[in-house]
């Protein structure tokens, strides 16, 4: 029955990639110049962003390390450019079936994004990070690479950088259009997830109700902002992990 349940969705998807996020092909080059610590430039004259991740204070030399002077491909669902003309793209070094971005993660080198909504491919990704947070590699052998939620204070420090926390959701409540997420009993000074109402179809859609992670430990990352305490905003359902009840820290793909 398995077997036949994989071939249906083999079919299904229309010959998808066998291999997690190699999607079609955006054309090819050399790699001319590291941008910045997640941006190179080919010798075409394009600039390429790598998407699907964050960087850490070690992105950049280990990118480096991977890609000055070699010859790359570039996979995404389009080509079209961001704002600041730069091409978004999943990248691999020859005919490596390993994405860049992929080894970055596993070298503990960068944090998943949570950007890419193709699941298998964000599944890949996710299992990367997850293999070097339990081998504590790169960013992760930081005691303090993810953040707890108790303590606002230390996420607070880290407003405008992508963060990872942690916590145990204490409440879930509804203002306007915003949910919360507070992880803390002062509402005003607490570490809180906010939700706008325009994301809740992506979470009913993952069988998802806000409701039910009252009480729940989750992992959650993004952009730190706030004044008094700390907030994450939400957009993707990818930012938020369940974690079990007795799970340590930082272990969980």
């Amino acid at each position: 029955m398995l077997h036949l349940i994989v071939a249906f969705l083999l079919v299904a998807a229309h010959g998808a990639f066998a291999t997690p996020c190699h999607f079609e092909s955006q054309g090819e080059g050399r790699v001319a110049a590291i941008v910045d610590a997640r941006s190179v430039r080919l010798d075409d004259g394009r600039e390429i962003r790598l998407t699907g991740i964050e960087q850490t204070a070690t992105t950049k030399q280990a990118l480096t390390s991977l890609l000055s002077g070699r010859d790359v491909t570039l996979r995404s669902v389009d080509d079209t450019p961001d704002r600041y003309g730069r091409q978004g793209a999943l990248v691999f070094i020859g005919e490596n079936d390993t994405s860049v971005q992929a080894m970055l993660l596993a070298q503990g080198d960068a944090v998943v994004s949570a950007e890419i909504v193709d699941k298998d491919c964000a599944t890949a990704l996710m299992t990367s990070e997850a293999a070097a947070r339990r081998q504590k590699m790169g960013s992760w052998a930081d005691p303090s690479a993810i953040k707890n939620a108790e303590s606002p204070d230390d996420i607070l420090a880290e407003i405008g950088r992508f963060t990872v926390v942690e916590g145990k959701v204490l409440s879930v409540r509804q203002a306007g259009a915003t949910t919360y997420l507070n992880f803390g009993r002062n509402w005003t000074r607490g570490f809180a997830v906010t939700i706008s109402k325009r994301t809740l179809p992506a979470f009913e859609s993952a069988g998802i109700a806000l409701k039910s992670l009252e009480n729940r430990r989750i992992r959650v990352r993004g952009w730190v902002e706030g004044n008094t305490g700390p907030r994450i905003d939400v957009r993707l359902v990818g930012q938020v992990e369940l974690l079990g009840a007795s799970e340590p820290t930082g272990v969980r793909p």
